[in-house]
């Protein structure tokens, strides 16, 4: 088995904006997402709006400095993720591709495995 995290991405300001119907597609999706899983997410999250983000990078001098929001600036940020633990990669993607945001025109889902570091001597 191998660990992918899917991160759901978007545009905040049309998330913000989004109808009932909407936000209720995307909520049935999710809850499939769910049904089909069971198992294999090891973690999920919904993130709270970029605004509230720290990043914390080197400062002057080397040392660390925490700044408000997120370093980059982007019109997508990451909004939510699952972190499961599928056979491979196909099987990463054909969940993913359930999720309504990989449909939507104002979003996008990435799929990318974790380094596996359980084989190696401390």
């Amino acid at each position: 088995m191998t660990e992918y995290i899917i991160l759901i991405q978007g545009d905040e300001e049309r998330w913000s904006s989004m109808t009932e119907a909407e936000r209720a597609e995307i909520d049935a999706a999710h809850g499939a997402f769910w049904e089909k899983a069971g198992d294999a997410i090891r973690a999920s999250g919904e993130l709270q709006g970029s605004r509230t983000a720290v990043t914390v990078r080197r400062g002057d001098g080397g040392e660390p400095v925490a700044v408000d929001g997120p370093f980059t600036e982007a019109k997508e940020v990451v909004g939510g993720f699952y972190l499961i633990d599928v056979p491979d990669r196909e099987t990463a993607v054909e969940l993913a591709s359930g999720l309504a945001e990989a449909r939507h025109d104002h979003s996008g889902v990435q799929v990318q495995p974790l380094v596996d570091h359980s084989d190696k001597s401390s």
